[in-house]
């Protein structure tokens, strides 16, 4: 018996050693990576290999952004007034926040884009890898690639993106959206009846499937349909639709059902029996 409670004493000193060590451990751990953090110099490199300075954090960031440009930027577009086009500033001002910003393809995708070896390496959403033969497809179709003519005749065209949300409710700055030259919307934000607002001017509806319009007629007459593709069946989709095919869901209700059946027998549901 004497044993038996020297062996229980013996391992409860055991446990409460290895809990008292590993909390040791744990704070000790945790200090010598906070002074890590406040002594290491990490270097960020910017598109052309220059080190960027301690403003940028490891992945080339600017930390603090706020709403002063660069010096060098300020002067050069000093003598524009406001509300005016300024040739190359959204790239320049992308470029003082992400240094190693760049375009590695054009806008739209077009018959070229088997040369865009970047976006080829990477799946979607980030590239096309594996969509070669869809987008060729597609693209032998639809023919056109680019903004209309009078757009891209512009030296510089100034864009605005409208959002989703009810903030732009009551504010009535509808006419000051179609001031812009290009203006952008996003899956189907609702235009008509609310043109006093959110303005009246389509140039671009970017989308998704889900996020799609389903009727033809609630697109604006002049908008560009730009296909935002975020996985594989995005681009099969727009096929579908350039291409005027019907889609087959026969083999996947069929799958539904089974699915269902098998539920049904398990008794986990009870009440699906009429919709099969």
């Amino acid at each position: 018996m004497g044993l038996l409670v020297f062996v229980r004493n013996l391992l409860l000193a055991l446990c409460l050693f290895l809990v008292l060590g590993f909390l040791y451990y744990s704070a000790w751990k945790l200090h010598l990576l906070q002074w890590e953090d406040s002594n290491s110099v990490v270097l960020s490199f910017d598109s052309a290999g220059q080190t960027l300075g301690s403003e940028y954090d490891r992945l080339g960031f600017l930390l603090k952004l706020d709403s002063k440009l660069p010096a060098e930027l300020a002067t050069k577009y000093a003598n524009f007034s406001e509300g005016a086009c300024k040739p190359g500033y959204a790239s320049a001002v992308m470029t003082a926040i992400f240094p190693r910003f760049s375009k590695p393809a054009p806008m739209f995708l077009d018959d070229s884009f088997r040369k865009w070896a970047r976006i080829r390496e990477f799946v979607p959403p980030f590239g096309i890898k594996g969509q070669d033969n869809l987008i060729k497809a597609i693209l032998s179709v639809t023919k056109e690639y680019r903004l209309t003519p009078a757009l891209d005749s512009l030296s510089c065209r100034r864009c605005i993106i409208v959002g989703n949300g009810g903030v732009l409710a009551n504010k009535s700055l509808g006419s000051r959206i179609d001031d812009y030259d290009i203006v952008v919307r996003l899956n189907s934000a609702p235009v008509k009846g609310f043109e006093k607002d959110v303005g009246s001017k389509t140039t671009l509806r970017i989308t998704y499937p889900e996020g799609a319009m389903q009727r033809p007629e609630q697109y604006e007459r002049d908008s560009l349909f730009v296909l935002a593709g975020f996985k594989w069946q995005d681009f099969k989709w727009l096929k579908y639709i350039v291409y005027k095919e019907r889609v087959s869901w026969t083999h996947n209700i069929q799958r539904e059902k089974e699915f269902l059946q098998k539920l049904v027998k398990a008794r986990v549901i009870t009440d699906l029996t009429s919709g099969i």
